[in-house]
């Protein structure tokens, strides 16, 4: 290992201690029922260009007209619809989901797969909605990059990649294993409170003494 890595490694132990420290409560705020993954699935689904907030007002009508991963493969995404039309590429997700739906029930029985690389084959699943699901419900170690967490990496100075598969890569090798979601909960929270994409909070920042602000020019 080079000095370099080393103080990177050390940098980011602390940036996650020092973060976990101001936001002990981070978690996933999409909803859904935490002993069914496939509720999870879709709000992943539907979490795309859109707010986990606006994405959490639709769902409980969804979940309760659709039942179960058989009654959405049973359904025709124009069913599906009406109950996700107040959120960006609607008719797109609805039939991801459906899509995603009929693939689970006829080539998984019915039951959503743990293993990432097969969660990676279904309908509106890439490798980051897969990451954030073998994460958050079956407690596989796992860090998904979304903007907020490739933003808030790169200004630490933990990446210099843009990619999200380079960018998860370089979170892994940071972290140990047992930490990797806890720091993706706790990125997400950060860079939605306070390390804003246009004018960060530096001045309300726990780890503004250390942070190299990289590619910040506007903060508050």
């Amino acid at each position: 290992m080079s000095k370099a890595t080393g103080q990177t490694k050390n940098n980011a132990l602390w940036f996650l201690d020092t973060l976990s420290a101001r936001f002990p409560e981070a978690k996933i705020e999409l909803n859904y029922h935490k002993k069914d993954p496939w509720q999870l699935l879709v709000a992943v689904v539907l979490s795309a260009q859109a707010t986990d907030k606006k994405v959490n007002e639709v769902t409980p009508a969804l979940f309760k007209a659709f039942k179960n991963v058989q009654a959405f493969a049973q359904a025709t995404p124009q069913a599906v619809e009406p109950y996700v039309h107040s959120l960006g590429f609607f008719r797109n997700k609805s039939k991801s989901i459906v899509g995603a739906a009929r693939m689970i029930v006829e080539q998984f029985g019915g039951r959503l797969p743990r293993e990432r690389a097969l969660l990676e084959q279904i309908p509106g699943v890439g490798a980051k909605s897969a990451a954030v699901i073998i994460a958050n419900a079956f407690g596989e170690p796992a860090i998904a990059v979304d903007t907020h967490v490739g933003r808030v990496a790169r200004r630490l100075g933990l990446t210099k990649e843009k990619d999200p598969s380079k960018v998860e890569a370089e979170l892994t090798a940071l972290w140990p294993r047992d930490r990797l979601i806890e720091a993706h909960h706790v990125l997400i929270w950060h860079g939605r409170r306070i390390c804003f994409a246009r004018k960060p909070a530096c001045s309300t920042c726990p780890v503004n003494g250390r942070c190299p602000r990289v590619g910040v020019t506007t903060f508050s």
